[in-house]
Order: C-alpha cells, then structure tokens, then sequence
C-alpha cells in the first residue's frame, strides 16, 4: 500500500467516526426531545437507550438505566416481569406497534400505570436487533384523550354555540348549532370578518376578543346584545350569554395565544321576559306611589297633574292633557238629548271610522293602535261634528319639572281634522303614531306638539261612562316607539286622570 492509498484509508475513517459521532448526538438530541419516554431494549433484553422523558417518570437516569439486562427487579416488580417480558418478545416477532398498559416501578418504590407502545427495531437486512418501548402515564393520556372527546363533542353536539377566533379576530372553527344561530353555514363563516356576520354589537365583541387575548379569559361570562346580518334569522336582534376562553398552544415554551374560543347560548326569551317583569314593576310602583301622591293634593286637578307627572317617569318625555268642552251631565238616571251615544252606545263612540280603529289612522296619523270594535248597527255614524279639545295640563318641555294646569281660557287646540288626539276621542281607546324611520321635517308641529317629537300615543279620558277629553304621551327620537304593553299603561294612568279631573269638575260645579 502507498502512502497516499493509507492517507486516504486513514481520512475516510476519520469522516466515518466523525459521522457515526453526529449520528450518535442527533439520535441523543432527538431522543431527550421526545414528550414520550422512551426505552430501547437489544435482542438480548438490554437496555440501550433511556430518554430524559423516562428519567421523569420512573426517576432512573441514563446512566443507571442503561446497560442493565432486562426491567425485572428495578424497573419492574417480580411478580409483573413475565407478563412484560412475553409482551415485549412478542412485539419483536410481530409486524407494526403493540399497544399494552404495564404498571413499572419508579426509583422511590412507587408503582406508574403507563400506556406503551412497541415495536422491533430491525437492520438493513430487515434481522430484528431488538424492540424499542415509548410509553406515558396512563392518567396524562386519558387526560389528552379526554381532551379531543371534549373538542370534537363541542364542534359537533353541543347546544351552546361554540366558536374559534384566531389572533385576527375571525372565525376558524365553528360548531353546527353557533352556524344555526348565526344563519349562515359552517364553511361560509370561516376567515369573514365579524363585521359582516353582525350588523350592530360587533364593536362589543370584538373589544372583548382583544382584552381576552392581551389579558385572559374574564371571571364571569358576559351579555351581548347583537343584530344579525342574515336574512333567515327570524328575530335579527338578539341576546348572548359569551364565555371568553383564551387558547395557547401546549408545544411552546412560553404561551402563544392561539385565538380564543368563543361559547355563547341565546337568552333573548330570558331576558326580553326579565326585562318585561321589570318593567311591570316598576310601573305598578309608579302607579302606587302616584296614589298615594295625589291623595295628598287638595285640589283634584293637581291630583291629575300628579298623576301625568309619575307616568312620565321612564315611559314618555312630554304629557299632554286635553279636556273637551261638553255641556254639564244631566243628573243620574237621566239621559241628555244628544248625549246617549257619549254615555252608553258603543257604537256612538266608534262611529264608522271604528271598524278601522286597530289598523291604522287618516290623515297626518301614520299609525293607530288600540281597541275599535263593531255593534249591531255598525253602519250608523256618530254625531256630526269634531270634539272641541281645550288644553288642561302639559308638562314642561325641554326641562323636567311638575306639569301645569293651564288657565281655563276655553280656546280649542289647533288640531286639524284626522288628528290622533280626535281620533283616540272618537274611537274611546287609544291611538299610537310614530314619524317612521325618516322623520320628516315638520311632523312634530303638525300635530301641535313640541318639536322633536317622533312618537305619540293619544288615549281618551273615560270617567262615569263619559268622554271628558284625552291624554297625550309623546317620545323623542331617543326611545322607541310605543307597543301595545304602553298602550295598556297609558290606559290606566289616563283612567286615574279622568277620575281626578272629574272629581275637579263635579267640584267647581
């Protein structure tokens, strides 16, 4: 051999152990970095290789691991050996990975249930060398298992809406019943901005969103009022209970917000009924303590006045209270000329107009609610002529303070024929009108009532089977418009009020 041939002999052996070094420190490097433990056992039952993972669990190091024949005895106890032994010879002899469930012995004596799976380590030539052990706890295992049950449940079957945001605050996962609420399908939810799902409440939950994935989950779950975009959802406006979760990944050293998973469940019918329960309340409160209010006042018309100033109270932000000037009653059991149909004749009271009191009113009236029904006789109309309304009470506009009592100067209210205020006096009910969503200019002032008005509901003043006139409630574009519940309650406070300025009138006569 020459010289040159030994040199290169030599440095070709050099790069082998080099390179079978390498190999060594990968393998070594790949094997600490396991999240399983890991065993390697030679054909002969020794151990060759041992993971910081296993060094974890059991508490023998490499060192003392490492070189020992077999498990039995330190690892394992005698009478658990041979089950374990025929397990891993016969993981040897089959094809594919074995899952079996041991129970090994830790260095402290203690006895670890793991959940193992092994497998022949085989050469080249396909000659098995020996078997190789990965393995875990068996309760850190049911725990993940449990983990992705638990995830997959969610996605699929639960009855709360569940949805995955990721860090750009759009959906990434969502389960049937969240796609059902949102009226959209699962797939056509993904990557969309919030923006286009929500049409108002997007601002809310997308702050909560943020403050979850800069801080944490909040302690308490929260109510979010929405209104969906869809056109299939029945009720577009809608309430949901949030719970806020934020997600990390497990793999990271130091937490990695993920997203944050969004769980929420429709309470509209809980809270519409609380917030109705409420309200009810608070307007019998109100209408108790106007009671006892105008029990106090010496004069029946500031008893009135009191009664139109707690009704206003949460419910409307101006009063009116018109009196119609109609000759004095005939004493009890007699009926004036003229008078019947004003005292007893339903039909009097609704006229013709009155088949058509509920849907809807003429003239500068948009809208008319209220009770109008039809007698016998539904044909014949009503006196001839309109009511004369004269101005009695009114609260303050643009300023809160008690109403007045104006002076009886006898001077009519300007209202053109069709007004809701004639129309509530003609019907004997009440009638609700609203300015619609484009409020035009001069709606309020055509009506005679003060500027910024939008909403007003007109209800008639009933006591002793006679009309005396009507009670006026107007809202400002701030509330909403009034339903058929504030029609009933105005009904009650108007009846307090007839009563009170009937009392006032018997009085001065």
């Amino acid at each position: 051999m020459t010289a040159s041939s030994a040199s290169s002999a030599a440095s070709a052996s050099a790069r082998c152990a080099a390179d079978e070094t390498d190999d060594s420190g990968l393998l070594a490097a790949l094997l600490d970095g396991m999240d399983a433990a890991l065993a390697a056992f030679a054909a002969d039952g020794t151990v060759t290789h041992w993971n910081h993972e296993a060094e974890r669990i059991l508490g023998w190091t490499t060192a003392e691991a490492v070189g020992r024949t077999g498990l039995t005895g330190w690892a394992v106890r005698k009478e658990d050996a041979d089950g374990i032994e025929a397990a891993l010879a016969a993981a040897m002899r089959s094809p594919g990975r074995q899952v079996h469930e041991f129970a090994l012995l830790t260095k402290d004596g203690h006895r670890v249930l793991v959940r193992t799976q092994s497998s022949a380590v085989r050469a080249p030539g396909g000659r098995v060398v020996g078997v190789y052990c990965a393995f875990s706890e068996v309760h850190t295992q049911m725990d993940l298992e449990r983990s992705i049950a638990l995830s997959e449940a969610l996605f699929e079957d639960a009855s709360w809406g569940v949805v995955l945001i990721d860090a750009d605050l759009r959906p990434a996962v969502v389960n049937a019943h969240a796609a059902r609420a949102l009226g959209v399908g699962r797939t056509a939810l993904l990557g969309r901005p919030l923006g286009e799902l929500l049409a108002q409440g997007v601002e809310e939950l997308e702050c909560a969103l943020q403050h979850v994935l800069a801080e944490g989950a909040p302690p308490a779950a929260a109510e979010l009022w929405v209104t969906l975009r869809s056109a299939e959802a029945e009720v577009p406006r809608r309430c949901w209970r949030s719970g806020f979760v934020r997600l990390a990944s497990p793999l990271a050293e130091e937490p990695v917000p993920l997203g944050v998973a969004w769980l929420f469940q429709d309470v509209t019918d809980a809270k519409r009924a609380e917030q109705e329960s409420s309200l009810l309340r608070f307007r019998a409160q109100q209408l108790h303590r106007a009671g006892r209010a105008a029990a106090e006042c010496p004069d029946p018309a500031g008893a009135a006045a009191v009664h139109l100033d707690f009704a206003l109270a949460g419910f409307a932000d101006h009063g009116l209270v018109d009196l119609a000037t109609t000759p004095a009653p005939a004493p009890f059991g007699a009926v004036a000329e003229g008078d019947g149909f004003d005292a007893y004749d339903v039909e009097g009271a609704y006229g013709a107009e009155g088949a058509a009191g509920a849907g809807g009113g003429a003239g500068p009236s948009s809208g008319a609610g209220g009770a109008a029904v039809t007698g016998a006789g539904a044909g014949r109309r009503a006196r001839a002529g309109a009511p004369r309304l004269v101005r009695t009470l009114v609260s303050p506009a643009g300023s809160p303070g008690p109403s007045e009592t104006l002076a009886a100067a006898g001077i009519p209210a300007p209202y053109v024929p069709g007004h809701p205020a004639l129309q509530a006096y003609e019907r004997r009910g009440s009638v609700r009108t609203s300015a619609g969503p484009a409020s035009p200019e001069g709606w309020a002032a055509a009506r005679n009532w003060p500027d910024g008005t939008v909403h007003g509901l007109c209800v008639v003043l009933c006591s002793r089977g006679r009309r005396l006139g009507v009670a006026t409630f107007l809202r400002a574009p701030a509330r909403r418009p009034f339903d058929r519940a504030d029609a009933d309650y105005a009904e009650e406070v108007a009846a307090r009020i007839a009563a009170s300025l009937d009392l006032a009138g018997a009085a001065a006569r």
